[in-house]
């Protein structure tokens, strides 16, 4: 298990912010695109990782850029319907996610595409109790590393099988605070009680 030394204590955590992709769900090849539910598969053990973070009385949120809307691969209602589907199964867990937060837009113009804290100011907007300060990012790509380190919250690096990026494995190494190998670690590092 990696180390937590750096780690935030629980008590000072108000938030986790969560990519989906690769994260909550299995990622799609480099290319391609999960929007629809039937192509959704849970990580093992997400529920539970996300229950435990509930009871902990952390809000929950998913940050996810989703540039298939963009390129008119899929809607904004496909991702949430994939949402609220993902709701149902987590309910089933005692299990949910407090706020969604999607990028639908290419590379340029806008401030909410994943480096950059468009997403984290909707949400602090929707729940003014939280901070980045007392928040943590959670993800498994450079520029999720990139977010939670440009307003300065605490990263975890979910390493992903899939990511055949090399550079951007190793910059995001780099960039975060801790890394392992799924979100149940992630919890785990955090302290979280059972």
């Amino acid at each position: 298990m990696p180390s937590r030394s750096d780690c935030p204590s629980l008590d000072s955590l108000r938030a986790v912010f969560l990519d989906r992709d690769g994260v909550i769900n299995k990622k799609a090849p480099e290319g391609q695109y999960v929007h629809r539910w039937e192509d959704f598969e849970l990580l093992p053990s997400v529920p539970e990782a996300i229950a435990r973070l509930n009871r902990a009385g952390l809000r929950v949120f998913v940050a996810s850029n989703q540039r298939g809307i963009a390129l008119g691969l899929y809607s904004i209602q496909d991702v949430v319907a994939i949402h609220d589907a993902l709701q149902r199964e987590l309910n089933r867990f005692g299990a949910h996610i407090d706020g969604y937060y999607v990028c639908p837009h290419d590379k340029r113009g806008c401030d909410c595409r994943k480096p950059l804290p468009g997403l984290f100011h909707q949400a602090a907007e929707e729940f003014p109790e939280i901070t980045a300060s007392s928040s943590v990012a959670i993800g498994d790509s450079l520029s999720d590393m990139e977010f939670g380190r440009r307003l300065g919250m605490f990263t975890i690096y979910v390493e992903s099988d899939l990511d055949s990026r090399e550079q951007d494995c190793l910059a995001a190494r780099s960039l975060a605070d801790v890394c392992c190998r799924s979100l149940a670690d992630a919890v785990e590092i955090l302290a979280v009680p059972e």
